[in-house]
């Protein structure tokens, strides 16, 4: 069981954003913690098999020692993800939005540290939260 150091960064005016150290670009967010530590289990999984199929290795775990001994991660909240045994799959979609639709949520997404996936992904999860 691997388990990779999360940090949980939060300003004023927006989510709880979620980041990996040991994993450039691998990043979340949530409205409430606990969504944002949900969400941070599944960006895990995904980045990981999307590093899988990408054939890239898959790093070691840094120590908690060593990432907050850097400067820019001292000001988060560090904790543990645990990856999954099996992540689950990862599918391409191929979506068609009218072009300021899709630069308002490029500018949403690249101010709360997602991807334009990660965004759609939260939006589209939430949007079913809130309808169940």
């Amino acid at each position: 069981m691997r388990q990779f150091i999360a940090l949980i960064h939060k300003d004023k005016d927006s989510d709880y954003s979620v980041s990996f150290p040991d994993l450039p670009g691998c990043v979340t967010a949530g409205a409430s913690l606990d969504e944002a530590m949900t969400q941070a289990e599944e960006a895990l999984a995904l980045h990981v098999e999307g590093l899988i199929e990408d054939g890239e290795p898959l790093p070691e775990p840094s120590t908690l020692e060593a990432v907050m001994a850097e400067r820019e991660n001292r000001n988060a909240v560090a904790f543990l993800v645990t990856l999954p045994a099996k992540a689950p799959k990862t599918v391409r979609v191929n979506v068609t939005f009218p072009e300021d639709v899709l630069a308002e949520i490029d500018r949403y997404a690249e101010r709360h540290g997602l991807t334009r996936s990660g965004f759609l992904a939260v939006a589209a999860k939430g949007e079913i939260e809130r309808a169940a």
